[in-house]
């Protein structure tokens, strides 16, 4: 009968299989989901051919990404303006493409690996970490819920300082190939994956405990100022002041920190425009000892180039491009003819020049600081560029651009990765959203 059930409803089974996804992360953090829903994926690719798994992969997969990035429609549509069949077909177009990836680990598994242990607990999660890593640079990359994110939480985050996020995958699909194994394999092949998945997650406990990083002796007191404008009003003309004041104004009840962080384009100007702004602030700053961090627009006249970048006050080389310009966050990827239409209706986003990759840490308050703005720190091997030379992270992002959605609290979940990767701080400043400092952890400590 459940055979049954697999073979003539098991297109419907993959798709509902994955619409559940998302709960394993953030904001709901039911990491022990994933797996079961992996295992379940695997039941439903066995005894079928590799076309037919991979058609059941892309279906979980589609499944997967339609509930975890609905989130694209507040940024295309409510804010970016798009027309509502434009943000449909953008958000259709990702899910489709994105769904490739699991429909390719899938068919590969299915393929080369014979239905049983062997598939179960090597060759499935093998092809799987390799799908994540693929999907993590092709064509830009955006590597949205890898698996490993997941773990923040649990014990298999003790995987990611070892191996990095895709070793916190590894565990959570070897989780689940160790779970359909219990429900499918003969006595040897259970004995077997009750000792794997045993394994698996005392090793991940036991990583936790080791301090992999060496703790600074220095002390350092931030504050993090977040504006909290709507993203509806943060462009307008008539805000341009009010927000000067506002940061200007929450800034100097923090004078007693040695830093003070500000979001992605705190003030939504050209920096060439705010100089004497600027330069008051940090003048002011400096009277007490108090150095501040800020996202900004810079603008580059010989080159007419546009960038987002990261600045400390204090100094005038101390200046970050950003260097990964991710797809719906600073422009969109679609054909020539829409970016112009973009370009027309004034879309903020949507034209920036991406920095180099010989950028160096910010020297501020004595640290060395890996600034990444928004999306950047979903890419864990661009953070890896500037360690171990720098001994503290700084996020800025403006979240508003998805208001209310899951979005914000998935992103914040990447960072804690990033923390427990580095084994650093992270400073985490969000114009809304969730502003943050993050232990080496993982633990968001305020």
């Amino acid at each position: 009968m459940i055979v049954g059930l697999r073979q003539r409803y098991g297109a419907w089974l993959a798709f509902a299989a994955g619409l559940p996804v998302p709960l394993a992360f953030s904001p709901f953090d039911s990491y022990l989901l994933l797996p079961l829903l992996l295992a379940c994926l695997l039941w439903l690719i066995d005894d079928v051919t590799p076309r037919v798994a991979a058609w059941r992969g892309w279906l979980f997969g589609a499944g997967a990404f339609l509930t975890g990035t609905y989130w694209l429609y507040v940024s295309i549509h409510v804010f970016g303006e798009a027309p509502l069949v434009l943000a449909l077909l953008l958000m259709a177009a990702l899910m489709a493409f994105m769904a490739c990836y699991s429909a390719l680990a899938c068919y590969v598994a299915a393929r080369y690996a014979p239905a049983g242990a062997l598939r179960w607990l090597a060759a499935f999660p093998a092809c799987w970490v390799l799908a994540e890593w693929l999907r993590g640079w092709f064509l830009s990359g955006f590597p949205w819920l890898s698996l490993g994110y997941s773990t923040t939480s649990s014990m298999l985050a003790g995987y990611i300082p070892l191996g990095g996020i895709f070793a916190a995958s590894a565990a959570v699909a070897v989780s689940a190939g160790a779970l359909r194994t219990l429900a499918g394999g003969d006595i040897r092949e259970r004995v077997v994956a009750v000792g794997l998945l045993a394994a698996t997650w005392a090793f991940g406990w036991w990583s936790q405990q080791v301090p992999w990083t060496d703790a600074a002796e220095d002390t350092l007191t931030v504050s993090i100022v977040q504006g909290a404008i709507p993203q509806d009003r943060k462009w307008l003309p008539e805000e341009l002041v009010p927000t000067m004041r506002l940061y200007r104004d929450l800034t100097r009840q923090h004078w007693d920190s040695d830093l003070v962080i500000w979001p992605e384009a705190a003030i939504p100007a050209l920096r060439v425009s705010l100089v004497d702004y600027y330069a008051k602030i940090a003048l002011e700053g400096e009277a007490y000892d108090t150095e501040i961090v800020t996202g900004t627009i810079e603008y580059d006249p010989v080159t007419n180039s546009y960038y987002n970048g990261v600045i400390a006050l204090r100094g005038s080389q101390n200046v970050y491009h950003k260097r990964h310009l991710v797809p719906f966050g600073e422009y969109f990827p679609v054909p020539g003819f829409v970016r112009e239409w973009l370009r027309l209706r004034n879309l903020p986003y949507s034209d920036y020049t991406s920095g180099g990759d010989d950028q160096r840490p910010l020297q501020v308050a004595g640290q060395k600081i890996a600034p990444s703005i928004c999306y950047e720190d979903v890419f864990g091997n661009e953070q890896r560029l500037m360690l171990p030379e720098a001994t503290l992270l700084v996020n800025v992002s403006n979240d508003a651009w998805f208001g209310t959605s899951i979005a914000p609290h998935q992103h914040m979940q990447i960072a804690r990765a990033r923390a427990i990767e580095t084994g650093r701080y992270l400073l985490r400043a969000t114009n809304t959203g969730v502003s943050a400092v993050i232990a080496p952890d993982g633990r968001i400590e305020q």
